[in-house]
């Protein structure tokens, strides 16, 4: 094991929690160039082949609120270094998957490790640096996350078609090892101060079979018809145990969620905000590399590097995101960032009747353009809106909307896909659901003072 000096351990540890985030992120986007060549090598259906991603999404939304928790209870060190080592094995075996259902299976596992890799990277990061030095830190862990967040589709088309798409998830196992190996060098868990908080045992396991039963049906309702009893069971039971989810929460002294914070318009529209952002996200990244392969006729490798004139600028923009907002108040660049994805949007909507990449360019450009501007200045608004004692259940529901738009978005363009056939129709609803949040957050997020900022959980998309 190689020695650390005390005054560096902090940068190895931004370092190795940048890639560890990095890490979660790039799985997000490095699947969707392969998923055509996944889905023929496999012999699986569409909508089964989109479950290789939702089940990853869907059970890191819904773990994720009780990760950080679980860092809390157990330690930060001993729960990093295991949840690295789940990840990292479940990768391995994604790699080896012979059928679908097995593909699934391991994604769904990885999905539980990035649960709790992803708060307590961000819990890491916050412990190793003054508060005067946490905006710098957040900042350089935002561009090693978004770099690898955006090399995602060209790594994921050039190991598709060049080497093997078995490589996109083995390629996550060298990574976790190196993260595990600097953390075990370099972080020395702090002196307890308080006692271990208790979980929410009730509530979490509401959210999951909530969550679950709500995406299972819209996933399958278009290929299994909606009248079917089983998807109407399936909408039922996830309105019910939703319903039973808030109702625990509130009643909850340690709820997963703060279902209260809520009623905070601020607080409201930024969620809102981010989701729509990640919801648009998804489907420009998996939507988007279908439609440039099926219909434009792409190879995996060339469907790849298009996709990097909507993705490749985010490592420069978030830093630019983070200015405006210290120096405009993070009420103007939300706005212009919900603006400007959902005109982004709308012109690849159009644009995608014609076929023609060349015309997808400039709603690509200007969507991934602005696509920081709806995560960082929004994230910085919601937490400035809440109290300081509330900042962690803050930046858990932060963690849970950008998540939720993820899973939905899958669930919702993949359901819309296969009822209508139509990449336009799968492209503009992201549209109008950004448009829906610009005019909500128009009115609800308040004029807030620079110096009332606080350093936001996470600063990447």
């Amino acid at each position: 094991m190689f020695r650390i000096a005390d005054e560096n351990r902090k940068w190895w540890i931004l370092i190795a929690m940048g890639a560890g985030g990095g890490l979660i992120l790039l799985d997000e986007t490095v699947v969707g160039v392969a998923l055509p060549t996944i889905r023929r090598d496999l012999g699986m259906g569409e909508v089964a082949s989109h479950w290789a991603i939702n089940a990853y999404l869907l059970v890191f939304a819904g773990f994720a609120a009780a990760g950080g928790k679980i860092a809390d209870r157990l330690g930060l060190k001993t729960v990093v270094l295991s949840s690295l080592a789940i990840f990292g094995v479940a990768a391995l075996a994604a790699g080896f998957a012979q059928d679908g259902a097995f593909l699934i299976a391991a994604r769904a596992v990885q999905g539980l490790g990035a649960a709790v890799i992803f708060p307590t990277s961000i819990a890491m990061v916050t412990i190793a640096f003054p508060k005067e030095q946490r905006g710098t830190a957040f900042g350089i862990r935002a561009t090693i996350a978004t770099t690898m967040l955006a090399a995602g589709p060209l790594v994921g088309g050039f190991l598709t078609e060049i080497v093997s798409w078995r490589w996109i998830f083995w390629i996550n196992v060298p990574i976790a090892a190196v993260v595990a190996l600097i953390v075990l060098a370099a972080w020395v868990d702090p002196p307890r101060e308080e006692p271990r908080p208790r979980l929410d045992y009730g509530g979490l396991v509401a959210l999951v079979v909530g969550l679950g039963t709500l995406v299972f049906a819209i996933m399958q309702g278009a290929e299994w018809g909606w009248t079917q009893p089983i998807i109407l069971a399936s909408l039922a039971c996830a309105i019910v145990v939703l319903a039973v989810f808030v109702r625990i929460e509130r009643r909850h002294d340690a709820p997963l969620i703060e279902v209260d914070l809520f009623r905070n318009a601020t607080f409201a529209a930024c969620s809102l905000v981010i989701f729509a952002a990640q919801f648009g996200k998804i489907i420009v990244v998996v939507f988007g590399a279908l439609y440039l392969q099926n219909v434009v006729g792409m190879s995996p490798l060339v469907a790849g590097l298009a996709l990097l004139v909507s993705v490749g600028g985010m490592p420069f923009t978030a830093g630019l995101a983070g200015r405006l907002s210290d120096k405009f108040g993070p009420r103007r660049p939300s706005l212009a960032g919900a603006a400007l994805t959902s005109l982004g949007m709308f012109w690849i909507a159009v644009a995608s009747a014609w076929d023609s990449y060349a015309l997808l360019v400039p709603g690509l450009v200007v969507w991934g353009g602005a696509l920081t501007l709806s995560f960082i200045p929004p994230i910085m608004a919601l937490m400035n809106a809440v109290p300081v004692k509330e900042q962690g259940q803050a930046g858990g529901i932060v963690t849970s909307a950008r998540l939720l738009g993820g899973t939905i978005g899958v669930a919702v363009g993949s359901t819309l896909l296969a009822t209508t056939g139509s990449f336009q129709v799968v492209f503009l609803v992201p549209g109008g659901l950004l448009l829906a949040a610009l005019v909500l957050a128009w009115f609800a997020i308040e004029h807030q003072h620079r110096a009332r900022a606080v350093p936001a959980p996470g600063l990447h998309p």
